[in-house]
């Protein structure tokens, strides 16, 4: 956590780029945005990862990725609805020598800033359904991760509903209250959530594209409580008190996946 935290200085972008460049050699393939989404892709192929060199703060299962050897592709955070065209397109099926071929999607990991309605700045929220405010749409799903993976870690955490907001702009503090209050449980609100599901239910039970048991993975860092400080999702960023949050999800995600 240390070395993340010194790595999100400013001053000290320089040792960034030296860890972008041993990444590179060591199975990480980077994907620039082509095409105007303002979204880049990291691929790493765990058959070439220097797995003497991991973190001992991750353990994991040599068999695993000696014999399954496990692609992890890392996306930039989408934006509203956008959530959505590129869930939908990445999980369709690739064509390759004239023949569709499914991909072998085993998890599905999303970590994003959320406004929270129970807790504070930098609070973890682990949602277990997405609503889709000013629709009828909920997106009710099983989360891998629950408050356990994060017992002894020293952060505070929440389970529930988040509400997935249509745009800053229509943010209202009194159905956010409602939300809270109500029995729909909600803990927090974001933008691309209820989007995502859509896409992942879609292709996982209905299209039949990736398998229906495909394990979900949702964590989500506090940025503001809009409810004490009025504030709206497209506040600032939370600096450096982001890294603690963001870090110990990246590590549960991969321990999932790798241990």
């Amino acid at each position: 956590e240390e070395i993340a935290r010194e790595l999100s200085l400013p001053e000290n972008a320089h040792l960034n780029q030296e860890v972008r460049e041993f990444a590179l050699q060591n199975g990480m393939f980077y994907l620039a945005d082509r095409a105007g989404t303002n979204i880049h892709v990291q691929i790493f192929d765990t058959a070439m990862l220097p797995l003497p060199l991991l973190s001992p703060e991750l353990p994991i299962n040599h068999n695993i990725i000696e014999q399954e050897k496990p692609v992890i592709l890392v996306m930039d955070y989408a934006f509203g609805e956008q959530a959505f065209e590129i869930m939908d397109e990445l999980l369709k099926p690739y064509k390759t020598s004239g023949q569709s071929k499914k991909l072998n999607v085993k998890s599905i990991s999303v970590m994003g800033k959320a406004g929270i309605l129970v807790g504070q700045k930098g609070d973890l929220m682990l949602p277990t359904a997405h609503i889709f405010e000013g629709t009828a749409d909920n997106y009710p799903f099983v989360n891998e991760l629950n408050s356990e993976d994060f017992k002894e870690d020293g952060i505070p955490i929440y389970e529930g509903a988040l509400v997935t907001v249509m745009g800053t702009s229509l943010q209202n503090s009194d159905i956010l209250a409602y939300f809270k209050s109500s029995s729909w449980n909600v803990i927090g609100l974001e933008m691309e959530g209820a989007h995502l599901q859509k896409a992942i239910q879609a292709a996982s039970m209905i299209r039949k594209s990736i398998d229906d048991k495909v394990k979900l993975r949702y964590a989500y860092y506090a940025s503001d409580n809009p409810l004490l400080t009025g504030s709206t999702l497209a506040s600032g960023g939370l600096g450096t008190t982001g890294v603690k949050p963001t870090y110990l999800i990246t590590m549960k995600f991969l321990q999932k996946i790798l241990a």
